[in-house]
């Protein structure tokens, strides 16, 4: 599992922000926060992860695209 999160943490900037568009958001950086939250033993981060799965196609795309914008990673809730 760690190894998915350092593959997701190392992909280049312009396909973290393709992976933070409205429908591939829930999906990519979802799961990433359910296997981070596994890996880190986090139940925090799993629950943001299966909310993110559930709304990041509606609002939450915006959050992690300002998110990858500033600091080159998604840093809410993960």
């Amino acid at each position: 599992m760690k190894d998915v999160v350092k593959w997701f943490d190392g992909c280049p900037m312009w396909l973290k922000i393709i992976f933070a568009l409205p429908v591939l958001d829930s999906f990519f950086w979802g799961i990433y926060r359910i296997i981070k939250g596994c890996a880190t033993k986090s139940a925090l981060l799993i629950i943001a992860g299966i909310f993110w799965f559930i709304l990041g196609w509606a609002i939450l795309w915006i959050v992690d695209i300002v998110s990858i914008a500033i600091s080159k990673n998604v840093r809410v809730l993960a």
